[in-house]
């Protein structure tokens, strides 16, 4: 079984508002990530909330293997998310797809990318790489409980830098997608 996690529960300080909600393309900023994962045929979704998660929850559209997880701790950084998230998995997950809800632009392609990688090799994780840098990764049920124990606002990057001999990269040939970090960064898009 692969997972796939949302991570939403930022409170999006530099954006000056709930980004997660913000409007992209006809939906909230969060339902691409959301997407995506669907679109690749992950087993389960787990969203990750936590600022303003009631609002962020109402607005959102789940397909049926998709679940909200609140982070009460949101406000302590990306880790305490991704640490939710991971101790809500089903006991079956064999990996996690870790999606950031504030880069739209991540495919389902790339998604299963990650997914083929992994069952083929079987490797603790497995990142995409873009022309100009990392991007999404995928870990394995091997790193859940140290992944699970992180702190601040790093995510899974600094497992992936104490282990860089754990991580197995698909180069793919083009740039990363643009992450939300201001409201001029939807401008034009």
């Amino acid at each position: 079984m692969i997972s796939g996690v949302v991570l939403a529960a930022g409170s999006a300080t530099r954006f000056g508002a709930t980004k997660q909600l913000v409007s992209y393309r006809g939906k909230p900023l969060a339902q691409h990530a959301i997407d995506t994962l669907a679109s690749a045929g992950v087993d389960e979704i787990v969203v990750v909330t936590g600022h303003e998660a009631a609002a962020v929850e109402v607005a959102l559209r789940l397909p049926p293997q998709g679940r909200f997880v609140r982070n009460p701790d949101h406000a302590t950084g990306q880790a305490s998310s991704l640490a939710a998230a991971l101790h809500d998995l089903s006991e079956e997950s064999e990996g996690a797809v870790i999606l950031l809800a504030d880069q739209p632009g991540v495919t389902d392609a790339e998604v299963r990318a990650l997914i083929d990688a992994f069952e083929a090799a079987r490797s603790r994780v497995v990142r995409i790489a873009y022309t100009d840098g990392p991007g999404p990764a995928l870990l394995s049920r091997e790193v859940y409980a140290e992944a699970g124990h992180l702190h601040g606002d790093v995510g899974a990057r600094a497992l992936m830098a104490s282990h860089p001999e754990w991580v197995e990269e698909v180069d793919v040939p083009f740039r990363a997608p643009f992450d939300v970090d201001a409201p001029e960064d939807l401008a034009d898009r």
